[in-house]
């Protein structure tokens, strides 16, 4: 499963239902909230891993606690709300408060409902990238950015996960607006020329190219 995949799976539209019953917001914010929430947690999970402590850490923590099943029993979301804002506060840091911001202010969600609103995404992300590391070899490293590379290839224009994000973020700007293509080569740095709107914003958290 690649990460488009998860994105427009029965998963994460079971989450994104139960966070609209429980918090009272739009299935489509949460599904554009964890589409960018996804790559950006990924992101800032491989720039932790180029120190090798911080990869033996995460490996240890995907094959303990992140297997992947909660992909398969996303109810699991419910009770895995505290373990997910841990997850965050590791990831991000003191930058926590800003990322929450950005998004808040992108998405439309209010700052009261943004944290605990990833805080259930969380747990998703991380048990992806333990199913993802189950099935591949390599390094952590290598495993994180060809999860980036391959969402970015194949974040079609036409994918619907792209008419979602151009709705909630504005991103769609006619036939060829590829908006999570562009979050994606913002957060990596692997685009020439900054592409504006939330990608950049949230790139130039990673220190990506601007």
């Amino acid at each position: 499963m690649n990460l488009i995949d998860l994105l427009t799976s029965s998963t994460s539209t079971k989450v994104a239902q139960n966070a609209e019953n429980k918090f009272g917001i739009s299935k489509n914010q949460i599904i554009a909230l964890m589409a960018v929430a996804a790559p950006l947690v990924i992101s800032h999970l491989r720039k932790k891993s180029e120190d090798s402590n911080e990869a033996e850490a995460l490996e240890r923590a995907l094959d303990k606690d992140h297997d992947g099943t909660i992909l398969d029993d996303p109810e699991q979301v419910n009770n895995r709300v505290n373990e997910g804002n841990s997850i965050l506060d590791h990831i991000f840091g003191n930058q926590k408060n800003i990322v929450e911001n950005q998004l808040s202010s992108n998405t439309g969600i209010s700052m009261d409902k943004i944290g605990p609103v990833l805080s259930m995404l969380a747990p998703v992300i991380m048990g992806y990238i333990g199913k993802e590391k189950r099935s591949s070899g390599g390094s952590i490293s290598d495993l994180l950015g060809g999860i980036l590379g391959q969402a970015q290839q194949k974040a079609e224009p036409s994918s619907p996960i792209n008419d979602i994000l151009g709705q909630v973020l504005g991103g769609a700007q006619g036939a060829d607006s590829n908006p999570l293509g562009e979050i994606i080569g913002n957060l990596t740095g692997s685009q020439s020329k900054a592409q504006g709107g939330l990608g950049d914003l949230l790139g130039g958290l990673l220190g990506g190219k601007r």
